[in-house]
């Protein structure tokens, strides 16, 4: 295959830290190459690079050959090099069509040719198989859409090079195949793609070549065909991985008590429909469900963020419904959110603020109004070595961290509680391989010392890996409960799709 793209001894470095050490890497027509590392390791500033988002301190690039410098990201495009960012970059309230042809929209005396753009956009996307109705209202499409118009936007412009930054961190199971079936597609047509992930079993599926990144260097570069995701593992945290350790059995009481929740919305089917189920201490209960079945709501009634309009909650023996979220915070309950930017973190704030959140009231870290911070820094240094939080100091800003450290605080933060009760919704979104070992690891101690947990994911990696108990939701309802040694992945996905399971005998909820 021709070699489309040269990246030599690139260096990037702020002020001490160097986050880029002596990269090359190279990418070929046709090829996909997925990028892999930890959070920090590189990736993503190596990209920024070559989109023109950030200027080496040393290194070349060369495109087809010739060396390039690329000035910033309208460079980049006119040199034929698209990138696709983990937090999309569309206009809700304009059409698909618009969202692609933005900045080089067809026109005519001046005036917008809607109806050719929409012709355009849709000759576009039958020639790489990617289904998108060019009239629908980008509000109005799913996360799985929305990144097929990121794609198609970046085609439209011309590149030949895509990347692709953590496409898959948002998606349901369902859209990520079909991602990679786009994927593919691409690269059957002869566009070159780079894949950033952390997600080793997607890169063993749709990966050409691999080039691993940790702290800042390349650890390897391996033909997919010729390594394993262990291997790849092992190359991305130094170490092999240690398996999750022992379950405890318990018999725990009721902790948790849901009994015929509903949330209405007005017109349409309950988002949540007469949903019932209960947490033992002791306890991992996972929820399944593509999203939008209802799963956020669920927990946003049982968390104090939403009302319910039917049925009640209790924890740990106290009626909690329709409580707020500080009095259900006090009866023992501690919560990762889904989304850490809306509920989980104050950006703006610094690393130690967003550490202390929710524990400011606590005797043991204040004194009458004043808050205990030196006795608290320690708590928050020692949550920064054990997950592996890269900050430069306690009082960064939040919203300076990446998203999988970000993440990483919030999970330490939730877990440093010690509730008898832990919502865990998406905990390991964006977070790294290991620190994904981390995590699990402190979900499942804290279930062995007798605590229940709670858990949505959209990963059924995860939730077959954690949970006790399975419960798919479906429009808004349990559609099933699979106890874990019955447990499959075929099973849960018939569930979820809206199936039956035939000849399985369903537990009660």
């Amino acid at each position: 295959m021709t070699l489309r793209l040269e990246m030599r001894n690139m260096t990037k470095t702020y002020g001490d830290f160097t986050a880029n050490d002596n990269i090359s890497f190279d990418l070929k027509e046709g090829e996909v190459h997925a990028i892999v590392g930890e959070n920090g390791a590189g990736k993503t500033t190596l990209m920024r690079m070559l989109y023109g988002m950030e200027q080496p301190s040393a290194g070349e690039i060369y495109l087809n050959g010739q060396r390039v410098e690329l000035a910033g990201p309208h460079d980049a495009i006119r040199h034929g090099i698209g990138m696709v960012h983990q937090h999309f970059m569309l206009f809700p309230d304009f059409t698909v069509a618009e969202n692609i042809v933005i900045g080089y929209e067809p026109r005519k005396a001046g005036l917008f040719q809607r109806e050719k753009a929409k012709e355009e956009v849709l000759k576009l996307a039958e020639r790489y198989g990617i289904s998108i109705d060019p009239t629908a209202r980008l509000s109005g499409c799913a996360v799985g859409e929305q990144q097929r118009v990121e794609i198609l936007k970046v085609l439209y412009q011309g590149a030949d090079i895509i990347v692709l930054d953590e496409p898959t961190a948002v998606l349901t199971p369902l859209e990520v195949k079909g991602l990679l079936a786009t994927i593919r597609n691409l690269a059957q047509g002869g566009k070159s793609i780079i894949l950033i992930t952390h997600k080793l079993q997607e890169v063993m599926e749709v990966a050409d070549r691999i080039t691993v990144l940790r702290n800042g260097k390349v650890t390897g570069t391996v033909n997919r065909q010729e390594t394993t995701a262990e291997e790849l593992a092992r190359l991305m945290v130094g170490r092999d991985l240690q398996p999750a350790g022992e379950r405890v059995n318990l018999d725990g009481k009721p902790l948790l008590e849901v009994h015929h929740l509903t949330v209405q919305v007005k017109g349409n089917k309950p988002l949540v429909d007469q949903v019932s189920f209960t947490v033992h201490h002791g306890e991992i209960v996972g929820i399944a469900g593509v999203s939008g079945n209802g799963q956020s709501e669920l927990l946003q009634v049982i968390t104090g963020l939403r009302q319910a309009d039917g049925g009640s909650v209790t924890l740990a023996g106290r009626d909690v419904t329709n409580r707020s979220v500080a009095e259900i915070r006090q009866a023992g309950l501690a919560h990762i959110p889904e989304d850490r930017y809306l509920w989980g973190a104050a950006k703006q704030e610094s690393v130690a603020e967003n550490a202390l959140m929710g524990y400011y009231q606590k005797p043991a870290y204040s004194r009458g109004f004043i808050i205990a911070r030196d006795v608290f820094r320690k708590l928050a240094e020692e949550w920064v070595k054990r997950f592996a939080i890269k900050t430069g100091s306690l009082e960064e800003k939040a919203g300076n961290l990446s998203g999988g450290n970000l993440q990483k605080l919030i999970v330490a933060r939730e877990l440093g509680q010690e509730t008898p009760l832990l919502i865990a919704a998406e905990p390991t979104r964006g977070v790294d391989i290991g620190a994904m070992e981390t995590i699990h690891q402190a979900l499942l101690d804290k279930r062995n010392k007798g605590d229940g947990i709670l858990l949505v994911s959209s990963e059924l990696t995860e939730i077959l890996a954690l949970s006790d108990r399975i419960l798919v939701m479906y429009e808004g309802r349990i559609a099933g409960e699979l106890k874990r040694a019955e447990a499959t992945e075929e099973k849960i996905s018939v569930l979820m799709a809206g199936g039956s399971l035939h000849g399985t005998t369903q537990a009660t909820v």
